[in-house]
């Protein structure tokens, strides 16, 4: 995004403050009597492109979970999109590698300079702040959906050397990308303009209020890039036209509610598999507890009888106890409302913001829910610590939902033992989701995980020796991998590391060596790893699947392992306290 990091502010302090005068325009002289900043500019660059995976983390795409519809009123919002409303001072996009984005992308329009800055101006750093928004207006050039405008950046050091953030190019830098929102159609085509707004807002790049219009809308292309320095202008039509679709979209009769999601809780909303899995697991466990239900209320009718006489007891009804659910999921989850739909239910959520319970009391709302029906199980206990504790003192728990791996692809800390508790608070036939875990993972041989984790020698350091005390930093485990997208190849098929059992913990071994056949030579250098999540025998979710908001993690080896096809190598797997260890035995 160029201008994260307070750099902006910092240049302005720079030259008021610590550096000489900058050299004028077109004067010679002695270069020490000058001030200089490097970078001594920089041209930033966008480009709309389509991609799913983009906008499965940036956008619900359904309106239905399940079985549950998500109400109109309720918009959905993602960090990125809603950062200009915060009182926060957050960066108004997220960052991709786009070179390495888990099902590639599509640009729909060419590449189109947003802003140029010269970094020795300090009346141009000044104004960037204070300027107003300029519009841009881009033509698209392939049919798609647009998902987002993706931004980098050419650093130019002086005269002579520059540097380019592209997606084209091999630079440890991401992009910035600003996810599209707020649309009534995403599906652009050829002759269609994309229009946006930049502004420097907070010194931050800020791009806003992009809309499309069609060719109907007639715009003089030649005024989309022009030779000032100003930002790019469009014409008074493309606004008229931008106006127009804005007075279709909207909608005076309902308020709208706003809810800001973590990215990977709106790819969680927007995965089927998901909450159809735990639909259809939880449907299982209480049909199977139901008898129980009926048995106890008719032993409760009996015991009503010798107590009362029979004559009173015809009048009553025999109404069987509710099964008790409670989620603890972490973050946003809408299990409990799928769960109320299964009949005698009484769900317990425990999301901690007060705009997601005001989102769940919507989409109960919109899906006919008694208002009593879902509770918030935060207001019932002390604190969050105490969180696992008996519905009501004589009561017990149906199912428990627990979040076992971290969005990062780690184990949650202190899953074992949130287990054990659970466990106590089960009623007979009761159940723990998920009931129990298997680690998968594979030998590959991957230079780029190799070169992300350590320092590499001194040659790329200009023979300078940076690289052990670098390195003292340097972690063993590599987490937020994209495994589909992951330059590397793999040496070995997966195979089974670890089973994490939470129902029947007997089944659980804190040391395990597991040999894994090598089927293709070559180095070994990483273990990714991932799981399936076993919510019965029957029902598994993978986190390594395509609609999955978990990412894959992997053990970085400090020393890479020459293998030949058809040798074994065994693997150590430790588990201790929700944390895994996995070395190789040489």
């Amino acid at each position: 995004g160029l201008f994260g990091e307070g750099i902006v502010e910092s240049l302005i302090h720079a030259w008021e403050h610590l550096l000489l005068q900058p050299k004028s325009r077109g004067e010679n002289g002695n270069c020490e009597k000058y001030g200089k900043v490097i970078p001594a500019s920089a041209v930033i660059f966008g480009m709309a492109v389509e991609c799913a995976e983009i906008r499965r983390h940036h956008r619900v795409g359904t309106k239905n979970v399940a079985g549950i519809s998500l109400p109109t009123n309720v918009k959905f919002q993602s960090p990125a999109c809603s950062s200009v409303d915060t009182e926060e001072t957050v960066e108004p996009y997220t960052t991709e590698k786009m070179s390495r984005v888990p099902g590639g992308y599509l640009a729909l329009t060419e590449c189109f300079e947003i802003m140029r800055v010269d970094f020795n101006n300090l009346q141009e750093l000044k104004s960037l702040a204070t300027k107003k928004p300029g519009k841009i207006g881009i033509p698209v050039i392939k049919e798609g959906i647009l998902d987002a405008v993706v931004v980098w950046f050419v650093l130019q050091l002086d005269d002579e050397h520059s540097l380019s953030t592209s997606p084209n190019e091999e630079t440890c830098w991401e992009q910035a990308v600003y996810p599209v929102h707020d649309l009534a159609d995403y599906r652009i085509k050829r002759g269609d303009h994309v229009m946006m707004e930049v502004s420097c807002q907070d010194c931050y790049l800020r791009i806003q209020n992009i809309s499309v219009f069609g060719p109907e809308c007639e715009l003089d292309t030649g005024k989309n890039f022009t030779k000032n320095k100003d930002l790019l202008t469009l014409g008074s039509e493309a606004e008229l036209c931008s106006a127009l679709a804005n007075l279709q979209t909207s909608k005076p009769d309902s308020v709208e509610h706003t809810c800001v999601l973590e990215s990977t809780e709106i790819a969680l909303l927007n995965n089927s598999v998901y909450h159809e899995g735990f639909k259809m697991a939880m449907k299982k466990v209480l049909s199977s507890l139901t008898p129980e239900k009926l048995c106890q209320a008719m032993d409760t009718q009996c015991q009503n009888e010798m107590s009362c006489g029979s004559e009173e007891s015809n009048s009553q009804e025999i109404v069987p106890e509710p099964f008790y659910v409670l989620d603890v999921s972490e973050g946003f989850s809408i299990l409990p409302i799928i769960a109320g739909t299964l009949g005698q239910v009484k769900p317990y959520s425990s999301v901690e913001k007060d705009q997601h319970r005001i989102t769940l009391d919507l989409i109960s709302e919109a899906n006919h829910f008694p208002k009593e029906t879902l509770e918030f199980w935060l207001r019932h206990v002390e604190d969050e610590s105490s969180v696992l504790q008996r519905p009501k003192s004589d009561k017990l728990w149906s199912i428990i939902i627990l979040d076992v791996i971290e969005p990062s692809g780690l184990i949650q800390q202190e899953i074992m033992e949130k287990a054990a508790i659970s466990r106590c608070l089960l009623q007979s036939g009761g159940k723990i989701f998920p009931q129990y875990v298997l680690m998968f993972g594979l030998l590959v041989e991957s230079q780029t995980l190799v070169e992300e984790n350590a320092v590499q020698g001194t040659e790329r350091t200009l023979g300078l020796n940076i690289a052990p005390f670098i390195n003292q930093f340097q972690v063993p485990i590599r987490v937020f991998l994209d495994l589909s997208s992951l330059p590397c190849i793999p040496l070995s098929k997966p195979v089974e590391l670890l089973r994490l059992d939470l129902m029947t913990p007997y089944l659980n071994t804190s040391n395990r060596e597991v040999k894994v056949h090598i089927c293709k030579s070559g180095q070994v250098t990483a273990i990714p790893f991932w799981y399936h999540m076993y919510l019965d025998d029957e029902i598994r979710l993978d986190t390594s699947g395509e609609a999955s908001h978990w990412k894959q993690a992997a053990v970085v080896l400090e020393n890479p392992i020459q293998v030949e096809m058809g040798e074994e190598l065994v693997l150590s797997v430790q588990h201790h306290k929700s944390s895994v260890s996995i070395t190789v035995k040489q």
